[in-house]
């Protein structure tokens, strides 16, 4: 059982279950990453990122955009996209966009990919913004993202959404905190600063989880290992995208840093009660090493089952290389998906 330990500070005598924010930095540093390799570093032309499918969401039409899930901040918005065809209610995909946890929103080419296929496949698709590492640091994206799941909740008439039935798909730092939400579902003390919604909890029922860092302070030590050269440097640089994201250099407390990693909380699922995980990596990630997500698939089959993690590594595929996103991949992960929420 792995202890998992609750923050508070005292702030103007009251104490309040959150976690301490650092100030927030807006200089990007370097070693940040890219969803492909950086300028000069050359790659094949077959793994150039140019993904299949509409390159928009004109075609949906019923959307509402914007929409926020919170106040406090303008980033807290997100994309609503209903299928065109079925009366719903609709099983729901919260969309959660990558970058680094410092850029990107949620209507890049992966997400719009992303949303065109849940649409596609009679999903209403939630595509969200959070804050990011300029703006707050941990665990801000993660309250937000918690925010979102429950404002589904609590707006599911409204919208015709399935409360009963929310996958949260993320890519790279997205997938990081797609996995977040799939492993704290029973977890109190990470709704931070948002107050909205919380009769309702941020429990999902799937996950999809694309390439995401779980372990940030082994990076090194596990490209080393593999054999594989990253060109974005050492994720031990107070400037690197973990480090500006955790508020801090990751090795200056690992305990605090092990709170962004979603195997922290598998301690704390209930196989009764768990989501389904649906996990995929490339083999030549250079972003982020492939077995920060075969550890994760590990670790939860040890503790909800088997049959509730799918794991594959994609053979010959770089960090968001295309290959994720063909209509061959989606129909792996939407009969996955189909099999656990609409059977």
């Amino acid at each position: 059982m792995i202890a998992i330990l609750i923050f508070s500070f005292v702030s103007k005598g009251q104490q309040r279950n959150i976690i301490p924010q650092l100030e927030p930095v807006t200089s990007l540093g370097s070693g940040i990453f890219s969803l492909v390799p950086p300028k000069g570093h050359k790659l094949p032309k077959n793994e150039i990122p140019v993904l299949a499918g509409p390159a928009t969401t004109s075609h949906i039409r019923t959307k509402y955009l914007e929409v926020p899930y919170s106040t406090l901040s303008k980033t807290q918005k997100a994309d609503i996209y209903l299928p065109n065809d079925g009366q719903g209610p609709f099983p729901v995909i919260i969309d959660i966009h990558g970058g680094a946890f410092m850029m990107g929103d949620s209507r890049t080419p992966y997400d719009i990919a992303i949303i065109n296929a849940g649409v596609g496949h009679g999903y209403a698709v939630v595509s969200v913004n959070y804050r990011m590492s300029g703006e707050a640091r941990f665990p801000r994206a993660v309250n937000d993202v918690k925010a979102a799941v429950r404002f589904v909740k609590a707006n599911a008439q409204k919208y015709n959404f399935n409360a009963d039935k929310i996958v949260a798909w993320g890519n790279s730092a997205g997938g990081n905190l797609a996995a977040m939400l799939g492993t704290t579902g029973n977890v109190k003390n990470l709704n931070g600063d948002v107050t909205e919604n919380l009769e309702f909890s941020s429990a999902v029922q799937a996950v999809v989880d694309w390439f995401g860092p779980c372990d940030f302070t082994k990076f090194d030590e596990q490209f080393q290992s593999s054999g594989i050269h990253t060109p974005f440097g050492s994720v031990l640089s107070d400037t690197s995208p973990e480090s500006l994201y955790i508020g801090q250099n990751v090795k200056k407390d690992v305990m605090f840093t092990e709170k962004a990693n979603p195997k922290t909380y598998i301690g704390t699922m209930d196989t009764k009660t768990a989501p389904y995980f649906f996990i995929e990596h490339g083999n030549i990630d250079q972003n982020i090493p492939t077995v920060q997500s075969i550890d994760l698939a590990n670790a939860l089959k040890a503790q909800i089952g088997a049959n509730k993690v799918s794991f594959e590594i994609l053979q010959g595929s770089i960090h968001a290389d295309p290959s994720f996103f063909t209509p061959e991949n989606f129909t792996k992960a939407f009969n996955f998906l189909d099999k656990v929420l609409k059977e």
